[in-house]
Order: structure tokens, then C-alpha cells, then sequence
């Protein structure tokens, strides 16, 4: 199946491309067609954001198309920074100070409540308009400074349950054993082979 990742997101398209290697389906990402336009992820929850980014892209390339949203939700604020996890510190911001933010605001919560989860929706649309949804979360907690320099966004403070390492410290392969974006692909992996 050929299929269009409904993202401009260098670092996600590397990520999902590595998670699903000996899939069966041939992937195409938003270069391929770059007169595609912006979507903009207003929804309320991460199926609402990937859903909408997925049937924009099929519609347009009249092509199967999986967008992919994500977050951090942490327990101690609430849930927060969630479907804003990208725009944590404002709309024109970056990693480095989404990261700063979370850090400041969590910076008198003590270590026992520090937990948190990445939340993965992927959405697959189809032209003839059929779509679905998998999510994959993965448990973890919140450091109290960066450590690491492999993957991107909360990845630095995130320790998933019952690792001594930062998401950013490890391996790609023992990352997305790991990942919230790798358990929803999983799910993604059984649906396709069901589909044959």
C-alpha cells in the first residue's frame, strides 16, 4: 500500500519510517507534494488533530495518508501541555523553550508526583473517505533537567517506567520499543496485516 505522511516534521517522518521498515507499504511524505496546504490542528484532542491532518492530505493527494499528533500530558498540571505539546510556549516556538516551560512549571513539584505519558494518535484516511484511529501511550515521569541528545521535543526529560534513561539517551531501536509513537504503529501494523 502506498501511503503519504501527513507531516512536515523532518525528525517524525524519520521516526515512523524507522518503526514500520518491513511493513508493507511504500511510503510518501509532504515533499512529494509540496503545493499541499497547511493543516491547522485546532482540535480538542490528539484523534481530532491526526484525523483532520489525515483525511486534509488523502483528500488532496487521493492517496491512503496517515498523519501521526503527539504529546506529553503531565499528571501534575493537569494533563498539560497535551494537544499543545508543539505550542507549549507560544506559536512560534521551539523544543528549547517548550522544554524550559515545562521544566519552570514543574519546578516545585516534588519527585513522587513527576509522572507523566507521550500520548500517540495515528490516523490513517483513505480517499473514499474510511478512516481510523490507533493510539499508543507510553508511562513515564519528568527529570528535572535535560540529559541526552538523540530524538527531539520532550524527549530530554521524559524517563519512561522503570528505565534509568531519558528517552534522548537511548538508542532509536530501544526508543521505539519503548515509544508511545511505536505502540500506536504496532497497532497500525495489525490492522494492515488484517486488511490483506
Amino acid at each position: 500500500m502506498n501511503i503519504v505522511l501527513a507531516t512536515r516534521n523532518k525528525k517524525k517522518v524519520e521516526e515512523i519510517k524507522r518503526i514500520v521498515a518491513g511493513m508493507p507499504i511504500s511510503l510518501y511524505t509532504l515533499d512529494d507534494f509540496p503545493e499541499c496546504p497547511e493543516v491547522e490542528e485546532d482540535g480538542k484532542t490528539f484523534e481530532d488533530n491526526a484525523a483532520k491532518k489525515a483525511k486534509a492530505v488523502s483528500d488532496y493527494t487521493k492517496m491512503p495518508a496517515l498523519a501521526d499528533d503527539s504529546g506529553l500530558e503531565v499528571y501534575a498540571l493537569n494533563g498539560e501541555p497535551g494537544v499543545l505539546s508543539a505550542r507549549y510556549a507560544g506559536e512560534n516556538t521551539d523544543d528549547r523553550k517548550n522544554l524550559e516551560k515545562l521544566l519552570n512549571e514543574m519546578r516545585l513539584v516534588p519527585d513522587g508526583i513527576r509522572g507523566a505519558r507521550f500520548a500517540c494518535c495515528i490516523a490513517l484516511a483513505f480517499p473514499d473517505g474510511m478512516a481510523e484511529t490507533f493510539m499508543g501511550y507510553s508511562e513515564g515521569s519528568i527529570g528535572k533537567g535535560p540529559k541526552g541528545s538523540n530524538g527531539f521535543g520532550y524527549d530530554p526529560v521524559f524517563y519512561p517506567a522503570g528505565c534509568k534513561k531519558t528517552f534522548a539517551e537511548m538508542a532509536d531501536a530501544e526508543k521505539d520499543s519503548l515509544s508511545h509513537r511505536g505502540a500506536a504503529l504496532k497497532k497500525l501494523h495489525e490492522y494492515l496485516k488484517g486488511r490483506k
